[in-house]
Formats: structure tokens, sequence, C-alpha cells
């Protein structure tokens, strides 16, 4: 027999899997009409699909990455998505904003290679999203960022987006709480979560230059709390094979009248 119980984790899957279609259609209409995205069978075969594409007809972006903080991280992010055409930012979007991280010292290869954005604290250097062999010899030269360590919990951060030079913001400031499920998530985990969602809101048109984000870091997202405007769904960390269940590790709210 069905319980109440099994009614509301069913509810919230369907939620979960809806929003997980509406991105894959948003980025890819033909994943659309090749599969049935309201389906759990659907989506799992549009995922394989994704998984399936070649690293060398992929669109990507790296980014070297010096000292990480998530605040600051959230901020580069959406200015350097800012700073992208429009051509870039569809390009990099069909292929669902890949990224590779790297460890390393943006001041030390300025002079031998070309960065289209770089933080205010030269802490983060990002390259323009284009083809996987453009960004080859920064790949090879670089390690992989590794952050094993969990993330932890901690208190409400408010950070303000930059304006990229040459642009003007498109309306007034709004203010959003960015949240951040940190319950089996690792550093280098929060930075593909927090690059995903952000990405496509600047591509969305829900942050832009002038907004202001409030970071809450916290075990687990609520699909019964705040109103989402953007997801970041993935399959659940403690069942990351079972492509059934997901998790919201990411989200963005409505816009809220206060800080």
């Amino acid at each position: 027999m069905t319980t109440p119980a099994t009614l509301s984790v069913s509810g919230v899957q369907d939620r979960l899997r809806h929003q997980l279609a509406t991105r894959l259609a948003a980025a890819r209409p033909d994943l659309a009409r090749r599969h049935d995205l309201t389906t759990p069978a659907g989506l799992a075969a549009a995922q394989q699909d994704i998984a399936a594409l070649s690293d060398e007809t992929t669109t990507l972006a790296a980014v070297v990455v010096h000292h990480l903080d998530l605040p600051a991280f959230a901020a580069a992010t959406c200015a350097y998505t800012a700073s992208l055409d429009d051509t870039q930012q569809a390009a990099w979007r069909r292929d669902f904003t890949r990224t590779v991280f790297l460890a390393g010292n943006p001041a030390n290869l300025r002079h031998r290679f070309t960065f289209a954005h770089t933080d205010p604290a030269a802490h983060l250097a990002y390259t323009a999203p284009g083809p996987a062999a453009a960004t080859a010899p920064l790949r090879r030269l670089l390690k992989l960022f590794d952050a094993p360590a969990r993330l932890p919990a901690r208190p409400p951060t408010l950070l303000t987006i930059p304006t990229p030079p040459g642009l003007r913001p498109t309306r007034p400031p709004r203010h959003r709480r960015l949240h951040l499920a940190t319950a089996g998530c690792t550093l280098a985990q929060a930075l593909v979560h927090l690059n995903h969602l952000l990405a496509e809101a600047v591509m969305d048109g829900l942050i832009t230059g002038g907004d202001r984000l409030t970071l809450i870091q916290e075990p687990t997202l609520t699909t019964a709390g705040p109103a989402f405007a953007a997801w970041r769904i993935t399959p659940h960390p403690a069942t990351p094979h079972h492509t059934g269940r997901l998790h919201a590790a990411a989200a963005l709210t409505e816009e809220t009248p206060h800080a």
C-alpha cells in the first residue's frame, strides 16, 4: 500500500525530474525530440547520450584555481559568463557549460596563455569556451584541481555580482538566495554545481551585474522551502549509480525584496 510518506518522496522526485528535463531541453532541444524526458527512462537515456559525447567535439572552458573562496568564485563565474558574447554562450550551453578546473597560479601563466576573464584578486582565471584542443596545452601543463574535503555548512554570505567592463546592467539590481547542499558534497563538487547553476542563470537573465546573492550552505535543500527559479539536479549522493533517484545539489531562489 502506498503511504503518505511514499507519496511525498515520489512527489519530490517528480518535481526534480521535471526541473532536470527542463534544463536538458533548454540546452539541447534535440534530446527532447529524441527521448521522452517526462519519464525516468527517457531522462536516463538522454543522460547516456550526453555522457557519450566525445571530448574532441564538445565546447568547454578551463578555470585555473589558485585560491578558492566560494563566494568569490560565484561572483567571478557570473561576471565571466556575462562577458561572453551570444555565440560563445550558446555553444557553451549546448554542451551544458562544461568546465575543467585546474590547479595553478594565473599570475604565472598570463604571459603564456590567453584568459577571457580573471577575478580582481587574480585567484581565478577563465579561458573562453571553445574546442577542447584550444585548452589542451594548458590542461597538459596543470593538474586537475583536487579538493576532496567535505563542504561544511557556514553562515550566509552576501556577495555582489560585478559588472564586466563595457557592459551596463539591463535592469535594477535584484537579490536572490543561492542555496548549496553540503551533505555528501566535496569542495571540488561544489565548484561544478555552482558553475553550472550560475552560468545558466546568467544566460537566462536571472543574474546580472549589480545583483546581490546570499550564499547559504546547508546540509540539504527542501523542495517545500522557498520558491526556486533555477536548480542544479544530480543523482543522489547516497545512491550515485541509481539514475532514478535525484537530488537538489544547488538552487537559486526567486527574487527576494530584502537582503
